[in-house]
């Protein structure tokens, strides 16, 4: 067996999020600029070995006011914390489509296991001859446990934002020359 390693390629790849605004509907966002790298045994992600570093300050959600909001200390302390970080510590696969992705997500210096649903679209071939990989991310995280706990409470009862937080993704993955 041969190490394996891929790269993103950012322009067919994207890495989004929704939370609650108001209890009644969802806001989304994505991060415009993140970088992952993974290594593999052959073309085979069981055993993969997966980094990702998000630019923070890439957050965009289409509102300049709350992007900037989201990037102070309320949020995510972008000038003390530019990067949010995913280490895999494991891959479990369910099905010759579908995996588990286990690993560490360190948001503002606070490290906590995480677990996200992968859906492996396949390796094909682009006209070009590079070797890609598909897959779609999904998963849920509580904003809290990384201590980011701002809200503000609704005169009709309630909080503004919701806790939980969930992730989308769409990544390939480029087979890099050995």
């Amino acid at each position: 067996m041969s190490a394996t390693k891929w790269s993103l390629d950012p322009s067919h790849s994207e890495l989004g999020f929704k939370i609650k605004h108001l209890m009644i509907s969802n806001v989304s966002g994505k991060f415009t600029k993140f970088d992952v790298e993974a290594e593999t045994e052959n073309n085979d992600f069981t055993l993969a070995k997966l980094v990702a570093n998000i630019d923070v300050a890439s957050i965009d959600t289409s509102n300049e006011q709350r992007d900037a909001h989201l990037r102070n200390a309320d949020f995510f302390s972008v000038e003390a914390h530019p990067t949010m970080k995913f280490v895999s510590t494991g891959v479990e696969k369910l099905d010759d489509e579908t995996y588990n992705l286990y690993g560490d997500l360190t948001i503002k210096d606070t490290t906590k296991p995480v677990k996200l649903s992968v859906e492996h679209s396949g390796v094909a071939t682009d006209p070009w001859g590079n070797v890609k990989a598909g897959f779609s991310i999904s998963g849920k995280i509580n904003r809290k446990d990384w201590g980011i706990n701002y809200n503000a409470a609704l005169e009709t009862g309630g909080v503004m934002l919701g806790e939980e937080l969930k992730i989308q993704g769409e990544v390939q993955l480029v087979k890099q020359a050995s």
